[in-house]
């Protein structure tokens, strides 16, 4: 139907209900048998009325709603209309009562007010009603479509599947799984452990019973599949899930946490199975918001090393606050136009300006500053991989400190409200060239904000679970080329957060600061990464009787078993926040350390590590050599992860190992 043609009959549409609301309201008021006078004002008043009803709809977008996609918002918008349009007739009413005697039309308006009201009810029904209906028609009809296959086609086999968690994700995809028949789920029913909901239908599955009778209920339904649809989980409870679900022999999958649905939408194209960061995430962390906003709404912000993992996570959590301009600054071009692109999808009315610049350049870096003029920076550039800065120690040097330097001193010289710098846990008590250049670059930024208007402040944090050159993402190489694993060292612990609630904290600690203080992050329990290996391996999927060695191969250059995340002479005080802790180091003075950094000036070129490693030595004093593992204690050899045998339509086990120590 051409365009015009179904705009008309819908305006038509809405015109007979309305017109008809209003006649069966007189007729519903008077049972029927309306008296002369009233006959005469539903006539007289029936054109002036329905024209003001339609005004008022239309003020409030009705008529342009998709009548295919109506839901509860715009199920609200039309109440709102028509309740305005029941209270203007009401003020009329009231009005012409009070002039009638002096206009004697007035008594044309003088309409009853349960005629007023039982309008406005049949009004709100028939406006909607009528888009509901179109809704499901189209909802059936596509339904309908997708199960009617291409000739010789074959039927795909429907998975009996339970949905854990009765929320609003919960009901989106049971709607979407009821719409997608050709995707061969069917949901049987739901698990929620909230006693309120036990035996109700949410989008007609009824909740069944809680979680720990899943094997029970599993069995009874015949689900061989679970999905976890609490888009808030805690990593405690999604490692509680997936135990029982392993241990009812039923398959799991997830749909994504909250901060990862950056549009807030649920959908089947959002569920994953579920992954390590799942059983180690922790509670989701909760932001000061309104102290966040302040600090970042409308201020011109700029973020270095934006298309690595945190600095582009940064950047999409900066966006939600509405800054009013963001300024992306990194030197690798691709990683730059992905986080671009991306931002410009996700935010197309912020004011975005990606800059291919090199934090080492001074004269580039100035010439950014002075175009940008940001208030907030935050500064994530860095070379953060142990051993290869341990290869590569003058670029250590180079970027991690002195290109620090060059943004601190452009952050100072063009009055930025604040400036962040992201530091790590390999900053205490260093061993390798990388956390002592870390620690270097924090001791410049405490001295600097002493004497600057700019408030200068560190975050630090461990590993972040799936950064470029992480662990995460080398293992799941070495399982995708079916193996080794390889891991240094049984002992080698690590703590481990994930990329956006290492990302939201830093924007929370930067918010909270003062000038001069180094935030350290709240890391939970450290993990074995052997554990996490293990983990790994048997969340990959791989068909029984296959296996996956794990070699050790020794610590590499420059790497503890354990990392630290505050001095022994630090005094680590709680913050406003309960994940955020402050360590208050006694600053240098900043003619003191200026005076260290010129003599490292000649070192940014070095190959040499021991070097660089004297002269670092002699700068930072709480700089340490790594210690040597005794031999015995790596396995001479390698261990062996081999798969469960389990039915395959119920396959996917987890790991104990790693369940029983991040609880």
């Amino acid at each position: 139907m051409p365009i015009v043609a179904r705009r008309s009959l819908m305006f038509l549409l809405d015109v007979a209900i309305l017109s008809a609301a209003y006649g069966v309201a007189f007729f519903l008021r008077f049972d029927g048998s309306l008296p002369l006078q009233m006959w005469k004002r539903l006539l007289f008043t029936w054109p002036y009325v329905v024209a003001f009803q339609y005004v008022v709809l239309y003020l409030h977008a009705v008529p342009r709603f998709a009548w295919r996609y109506v839901g509860l918002p715009e199920a609200s918008r039309v109440g709102t209309a028509v309740l305005l349009a029941a209270a203007a007739l009401l003020a009329v009413r009231v009005v012409a009562g009070q002039v009638v005697d002096v206009w004697g039309y007035a008594i044309y308006a003088l309409i009853p007010a349960g005629v007023i009201l039982g309008d406005a009810l049949l009004a709100f029904i028939g406006i909607i009603g009528v888009r509901a209906a179109r809704r499901l028609w189209a909802e059936r009809s596509e339904a309908m479509s997708r199960r009617r296959l291409p000739s010789g086609a074959d039927r795909p086999v429907a998975v009996r599947t339970l949905l854990i968690g009765a929320g609003e994700a919960g009901a989106a995809i049971a709607r979407e799984l009821g719409l997608r028949p050709d995707l061969g789920f069917q949901a049987v029913g739901f698990l929620d452990d909230d006693p309120a909901k036990q035996g109700l239908l949410v989008r007609g599955l009824r909740v069944l019973g809680p979680t720990p009778r899943i094997s029970e209920l599993a069995a009874r339904t015949g689900a061989s599949d679970a999905i976890i649809t609490i888009a808030s989980a805690r990593g405690r409870d999604v490692r509680r899930i997936v135990t029982l679900c392993e241990e009812a022999g039923v398959r799991a999958k997830i749909v994504p946490a909250v901060h990862e649905l950056i549009d807030g939408q649920v959908s089947l194209s959002r569920i994953r199975d579920v992954s390590i960061e799942d059983l180690l995430g922790r509670e989701p962390v909760e932001l000061e918001r309104e102290l966040v906003r302040g600090f970042l709404e409308n201020k011109r912000v700029l973020v270095t090393g934006a298309g690595g993992s945190i600095g582009s996570e940064l950047c999409r959590q900066v966006a939600r606050f509405h800054p009013a301009s963001l300024t992306l600054v990194e030197q690798a071009e691709f990683p730059l136009f992905t986080i671009h692109e991306e931002l410009k999808r996700s935010c197309p009315s912020l004011e975005l300006e990606p800059v291919v610049c090199d934090v080492c350049d001074t004269a580039r870096v100035e010439a950014v500053f002075s175009a940008t003029r940001p208030e907030v920076v935050f500064h994530a550039a860095a070379h953060k991989h142990v051993p290869m800065m341990e290869w590569n120690p003058g670029e250590a040097v180079k970027n991690n400190v002195f290109g620090t330097r060059k943004v601190a001193d452009a952050a100072d010289r063009h009055g930025s409200e604040a400036f962040v710098m992201i530091s790590t846990d390999k900053a205490v008590n260093p061993t390798s060239i990388m956390g002592a250049t870390k620690r270097l670059a924090e001791m410049y930024i405490q001295a600097l904000s002493g004497r600057s208007r700019t408030k200068f402040v560190a975050v630090r944090f461990g590993n972040v679970l799936g950064s470029t050159g992480s662990v995460i993402p080398t293992f799941k190489a070495q399982v995708a080329a079916g193996g080794p694993v390889t891991v240094t060292h049984p002992e080698m612990k690590r703590y481990f957060m994930t990329i956006p609630e290492a990302s939201a904290l830093v924007m929370q600690a930067a918010a909270m600061g003062d000038g001069g203080e180094i935030f350290v992050l709240d890391m939970g329990e450290p993990v074995k990464i052997v554990d996490l290996a293990e983990t790994l391996i048997r969340l990959s999927g791989f068909e029984s009787g296959s296996e996956i060695q794990i070699v050790f191969t020794g610590v590499r250059p420059g790497e503890k078993l354990f990392e630290e995340l505050g001095f022994d002479s630090e005094r680590m005080d709680k913050t406003r926040h309960d994940k955020i802790w402050v360590g208050r180091l006694v600053p240098r003075t900043f003619s003191e350390v200026a005076a260290g950094l010129e003599t490292l000036a000649d070192l940014t070129g070095s190959v040499s590590s021991t070097d660089v490693r004297t002269a670092l030595r002699r700068l930072v004093p709480e700089m340490q050599e790594p210690a040597e593992p005794s031999p015995n204690a790596v396995p001479a050899l390698p261990r062996v992860v081999k798969r469960q045998t389990i039915p395959p339509s119920r396959s996917s086990p987890t790991a104990a190992p790693l369940l029983s120590i991040a609880r």
